[in-house]
């Protein structure tokens, strides 16, 4: 039995201790955007804060979690408002989106740490691969969010091509994120 706090909320795996977190959080807490990439550490799909830190949760048992902090990416911001999420949204730096939440997560992180990241500190400190080659994108967006966080800028996303500014610049009704939603491809 494994006792942590998971997105603010404390839980308990009946699981074999030497379970990984990341099938805990996927298949026992049904917390599927963290995803699984490589299941060796390679490719950061799965990353989670655990007491802040980013970490691969493909190599951490739950018995290692115990008693711990984690945060996946739905407990990152309920209302998808964090600098982050908004900076890749707004740069167009999300193409399939498999890898987005690991480097949502791994970002967060940096941004916590070092909002004024320069380009070489992100390259350097952001582990993630990404098949569709989105990391000029990335970067600019990661630099972006940095600057929300300093205070220095506000998002507000360039319209998508097709879209008149004055379509863009039109109210935009907002949407609520369902609770969970479970898709085959989870």
């Amino acid at each position: 039995m494994s006792r942590m706090t998971v997105n603010e909320r404390p839980i308990e795996f009946l699981m074999d201790p030497e379970t990984p977190l990341l099938w805990a959080l996927r298949d026992a807490a049904n917390l599927t955007g963290t995803k699984y990439g490589c299941g060796n550490g390679d490719c950061g799909a799965c990353i989670v804060h655990i007491d802040g830190e980013p970490l691969r949760s493909c190599l951490v048992t739950i018995a290692e979690a115990e008693g711990r902090f984690i945060k996946t990416i739905e407990g990152l911001s309920g209302d998808r408002t964090h600098p982050v999420q908004q900076a890749m949204v707004a740069e167009q730096a999300i193409q399939c989106g498999f890898c987005t939440p690991g480097i949502v997560m791994a970002a967060a992180a940096l941004i916590n740490r070092n909002p004024g990241a320069t380009e070489s500190e992100i390259r350097e400190t952001i582990p993630n691969i990404c098949r569709c080659g989105v990391y000029p994108r990335l970067v600019r967006a990661i630099q972006r969010a940095g600057r929300v966080a300093r205070r220095q800028e506000r998002i507000s996303a360039a319209p998508a091509p097709g879209i008149s500014a004055e379509d863009a610049a039109a109210e935009v009704p907002a949407l609520s994120a369902p609770e969970k939603v479970v898709t085959p491809d989870d």
